[in-house]
């Protein structure tokens, strides 16, 4: 157990302390603890001693209160991890040694999807079985893929001109400042700390105000798999403190941030006028989601109604636009509103449920008001458009036809239930407006023709196509977007150049013969 006071959720059964805590409704016994910072290997209360509330989404009530972070806890946490690069021990360990702390973090996570799940779901809103049987295991194939990698990073020799050896090599970066969003937090933990930890790194993460719960108990997992002091360090707290604190600090020496596109450019300029460390940003979408008109519609339906109410929609690839061919429109809108209105929605603890609560009062508002947009916009409500029951942040599937690309709707990212369909005629068109907006994170193109998916897969200005497929998320697949929807990308080997150097070393030959 790491030094201080415990952090985290425990089962009654595992010998953690059931004194206090907050129980789960749901499962008893699983607890909320002590919910602090983790700065330099210890759970700490932040340095004003304030704290703030994550709620329930399923019915706005309070989980618990959270050490709230600010700029003085970051700074803090950016001390340990710059002493843990500069003096610890990680960076230094063999890349074998890093690795299987990194594997062995797998296994904990495996062992403990029933607390982790739990844990999501209570303070997201997400269904429970998409966090335990989709993300979960997603989580720890990502640990491991990066683990793997871990002893396979290696530089070049090269042949120069002249009596020369001349050798690359890839160092870890320093101290990566980290910040991760509320829609997949466990997820994005991964993203982030994976190929981080991997490359050697020493990371302080901010983890989002409205889900500050999960990332406290998998850094606890691991440090139980050995990682030393310092070398994760979390703080919970909110953007315009403890985030801001983190992308200005003089001593972070990259900066890796997932979010909307508004707050990416914030955090960009702050970056920029510290000390220009590197950043990458995952931002926003408004992704096409094509049906061709040789389309199996039922199967066009069902996988566009995933692409875009997958996680109530609060998913940064959704397929929000989705162009429908004049040929087969008709009858794709009476089947997507019937798809609609058979969606489970509900306590997303209990089985079988499709689509939980949003995540909060802001965002659920925020959802309402694009819906009524919409319909004073012109477009045509077929289903949907109102909050469902009257206690916490439901929203009904929404579907709206006859929808234009200069109404609000089908240009911003609405990050809600909200689908919105539009037709087309032909492929240049259909290029022509899927193109049309400032974000190209995601597309996804349904057909059964090779020349239509390859000529959409080449035209669209997007960081990933799926053809008949959608959020297909392979710890391998790299992931990013063109346009506002961000720079560089996660995920894959791609990623690990994130959180590298590589240094040039030059040695002269005293016998340029053997050249």
């Amino acid at each position: 157990m790491l030094p201080g006071r415990f952090c985290g959720v425990g089962r009654v059964v595992s010998g953690y302390s059931t004194s206090t805590g907050i129980e789960n409704p749901i499962n008893p016994s699983i607890k909320v603890h002590c919910t602090q910072l983790l700065i330099n290997g210890n759970f700490v209360d932040s340095a004003s001693g304030k704290t703030f509330p994550t709620y329930d989404p399923r019915t706005g009530d309070v989980i618990a209160h959270v050490a709230e972070g600010d700029a003085e806890d970051i700074d803090r946490a950016v001390c340990a991890a710059r002493k843990a690069f500069d003096e610890g021990p990680w960076p230094k360990m063999t890349a074998y040694e890093r690795s299987k702390v990194l594997f062995r973090f797998a296994d904990l996570l495996d062992k403990h999807i029933e607390e982790l799940a739990t844990l999501e779901t209570w303070d997201n809103g997400k269904p429970y079985e998409q966090s335990a049987k989709i993300e979960l295991p997603m989580i720890s194939r990502i640990i491991r893929y990066y683990a793997g990698w871990a002893d396979k990073i290696h530089g070049l020799t090269i042949p120069a001109d002249g009596p020369h050896l001349v050798q690359t090599i890839h160092e870890p970066i320093g101290v990566a400042g980290q910040i991760i969003p509320w829609n997949f937090p466990l997820l994005m933990f991964a993203w982030k700390v994976g190929p981080a930890l991997a490359c050697g790194c020493t990371i302080v993460l901010k983890s989002a105000e409205q889900t500050p719960l999960s990332a406290l108990y998998a850094a606890k997992l691991l440090h139980e798999a050995g990682l030393p002091p310092g070398v994760l360090n979390v703080v919970s707290g909110f953007g315009p403190t403890a985030g801001a604190a983190l992308a200005s600090h003089m001593d972070v020496d990259k900066l890796a941030f997932t979010g909307s596109s508004e707050t990416g450019k914030i955090v960009l300029e702050l970056a920029s006028k510290s000390n220009l460390k590197p950043v990458t940003l995952e931002l926003g979408g408004k992704s096409p989601f094509i049906v061709c008109k040789d389309a199996d519609v039922d199967k066009a339906v069902e996988l566009a109604h995933f692409a875009l109410f997958f996680n109530q929609g609060q998913c940064c690839s959704a397929g929000s636009r989705t162009y429908v061919h004049e040929d087969v429109h008709d009858e794709f809108i009476e089947k997507a509103k019937a798809r609609a209105l058979k969606r489970s929605v509900g306590d997303p603890f209990k089985a079988g449920v499709e689509q939980g609560p949003q995540i909060d009062s802001e965002q659920f508002e925020k959802i309402l008001r694009y819906i009524r947009s919409g319909i004073e916009s012109g477009a045509t409500l077929i289903t949907g458009g109102d909050r469902l029951g009257s206690k916490g942040f439901y929203i009904q599937p929404t579907v709206f036809t006859n929808v234009k690309e200069d109404m609000l709707i089908a240009q911003d990212e609405i990050f809600g239930p909200v689908q919105s369909i539009l037709k087309f005629r032909d492929m240049d068109e259909v290029i022509r407006r899927a193109n049309s907006t400032r974000y190209g994170l995601a597309a996804g193109v349904f057909t059964n023709d090779l020349d239509t998916a390859n000529t959409l897969s080449r035209a669209l200005k997007v960081g990933t196509v799926w053809i008949n497929c959608y959020d297909v998320f392979d710890a391998a697949i790299p992931f990013g977007g063109y346009k506002m929807s961000g720079q560089g990308r996660e995920k894959g080997v791609h990623c690990l150049s994130n959180y590298l150097q590589v240094k040039a070393i030059v040695a002269s030959l005293k016998n340029p013969a053997w050249i």
